[in-house]
């Protein structure tokens, strides 16, 4: 199963339901970079180090930096939704419809 690295910014509510579903989930706070204003290309850098598809709201940098250097183990890009359960449902839809994240951009969008 793939495991997963959720930016800071990403709702815990959809981490835990994620968790529920059998992911296995770091948090930045879980890795110790929570309120340390890490910069984007540090945070992909350290979901790559540790061979985690990284999953986040901030959508425009992380599709500019998946352009830039698409060598990850994916990227997951997701617009806010407060249905956390809908949310992480959608993440793991996406996910599973993907046979390798590896070098892969998915979006998750709230439904219209």
């Amino acid at each position: 199963m793939t495991t997963i690295y959720a930016n800071e910014n990403f709702p815990l509510p959809v981490v835990e339901e994620l968790r529920q579903l059998g992911y296995d989930v770091l948090t930045s706070r879980d890795a110790g970079n929570a309120g340390r204003a890490v910069p984007d290309e540090e945070v992909l850098a350290y979901a790559v180090a540790q061979r985690r598809a990284l999953v986040t709201i901030n959508r425009k940098h992380f599709i500019r930096l998946h352009r830039e250097a698409p060598s990850h183990a994916g990227i997951i890009v997701c617009t806010y939704d407060p249905d956390f359960v809908g949310q992480a449902a959608r993440v793991a839809a996406a996910i599973a419809a993907q046979p390798d994240l590896a070098g892969q951009l998915l979006r998750v969008n709230r439904p219209s």
